[in-house]
């Protein structure tokens, strides 16, 4: 499988066209389909193996499988970085909402007395 294929293997999984990924990695619209007969650089293919979570040998064809270990969801939840939850956690292929991550943030924080009146001052504010 080429570097192409490849890519659109993991878009396929996570539910975004190879567009949705260029416009979401900020490359020109394209780029990722002209890989077949060009060379790509480092940095581009660095951002895509980022945002699938693989390693850029796994998208050049050096390793067979995608090996990225487990993935810590206390350490998800805790994390104040937006890119870590829209690169790592998704629902149905979409980002979480907000209400959807301080839920998850207050289950592995092991605060579960504050989950119901968390989600009610969300929904008050909107």
């Amino acid at each position: 499988m080429d570097l192409y294929e490849k890519i659109k293997e993991l878009a396929a999984l996570k539910r975004i066209s190879i567009r949705q990924l260029e416009e979401q990695i900020g490359i020109a619209n394209g780029t990722i389909r002209r890989w077949g007969k060009t060379n790509p650089s480092m940095g581009a293919i660095t951002k895509v193996a980022d945002y699938f979570n693989v390693s850029v040998d796994y998208l050049l064809g050096r390793e067979e499988e995608i090996n990225n270990g487990p993935i810590d969801l206390t350490e998800i939840a805790n994390s104040d970085d937006e890119a870590v939850w829209d690169k790592l956690v998704s629902s149905g292929g979409r980002p979480l909402t907000e209400k959807d991550k301080a839920m998850i943030r207050l289950v592995f924080a092991d605060r579960w007395d504050e989950i119901t009146q968390k989600a009610k001052d969300i929904d008050n504010n909107k």
